[in-house]
């Protein structure tokens, strides 16, 4: 999982990218989860929050940096 800091380096198309990545994952981890494989039940919170970040570094970096 990335860390924040991590997160506000990258460039806006590369957040966009990582959040493709983690939708689709956690589109697997709900399909596992409901076909009873899902081992790791702990990745499906983390994925949520790593998604949250994303979408959080996205927003501020679309904003002006006074408003």
């Amino acid at each position: 999982m990335a860390s924040i800091t991590d997160l506000r380096g990258k460039s806006v198309d590369e957040l966009k990218d990582r959040l493709v990545e983690l939708k689709k994952e956690q589109f697997n981890l709900r399909f596992q989860k409901a076909s009873g494989q899902l081992e790791n039940t702990a990745r499906v919170t983390a994925v949520r929050k790593e998604i949250a970040q994303v979408k959080t570094v996205l927003n501020e970096q679309r904003r002006p940096a006074g408003a």
